[in-house]
């Protein structure tokens, strides 16, 4: 499936521009990690555009139903595991999910990826000018630190790009780069 189909397919199943701006950003951060590591960048972008694909039906059945969607969709079952691999680890999710761990690269890059985003943000509406331009890397670091800030934000989540053979400083330059590429676009 191209980025304009898996677009398509998202707003199908979101709508709430907050959540839709979430699913882009990740979507960026795929594309550039896969940029870098020499992969399929449409692939791991869909990744990221689709990863909450279900989000908006409740968190009773987030990472659930996209299994649904995706398999309709024709999505391969390592795709759709990957997109449930975001959602490892969280009690809330119920049981099943909250037990597994993640254990490829790609699993572990989807969720930091996808983590990252609401740390990048935070720190934006936290400048005087609220933009994406005035971030910089060691702002997001120092953020990383106080636990207090954009406290629902797991930094364990995001360390995981190391266990993928990223660096965390680089992961945090690449992500924020990434999304300050669609500034305009999200609106900060």
């Amino acid at each position: 499936m191209n980025r304009q189909q898996a677009y398509i397919l998202l707003t199908e199943h979101m709508k709430i521009p907050a959540n839709l701006n979430h699913s882009r950003e990740s979507e960026v951060i795929m594309r550039a990690l896969a940029r870098r590591l020499g992969e399929n960048e449409e692939d791991w972008g869909n990744l990221g555009l689709l990863h909450d694909i279900d989000w908006e039906y409740g968190q009773n059945v987030h990472c659930r139903q996209c299994r649904e969607i995706l398999g309709q969709a024709g999505f391969n079952d390592n795709f759709i595991e990957t997109v449930i691999s975001h959602g490892y680890g969280f009690e809330a999710l119920g049981s099943d999910l909250a037990a597994k761990q993640r254990t490829t690269k790609l699993q572990h890059l989807l969720a930091a990826a996808e983590t990252i985003t609401g740390l990048i943000y935070s720190c934006a509406l936290v400048r005087p000018d609220k933009k994406l331009a005035s971030v910089e890397v060691s702002s997001i670091k120092k953020k990383m630190k106080d636990k207090s800030f954009a406290a629902n934000v797991n930094r364990d989540i995001i360390r995981e790009c190391e266990q993928a053979g990223i660096a965390l400083d680089d992961f945090i330059d690449l992500s924020l780069q990434a999304v300050k590429e669609i500034a305009g676009e999200i609106g900060i």
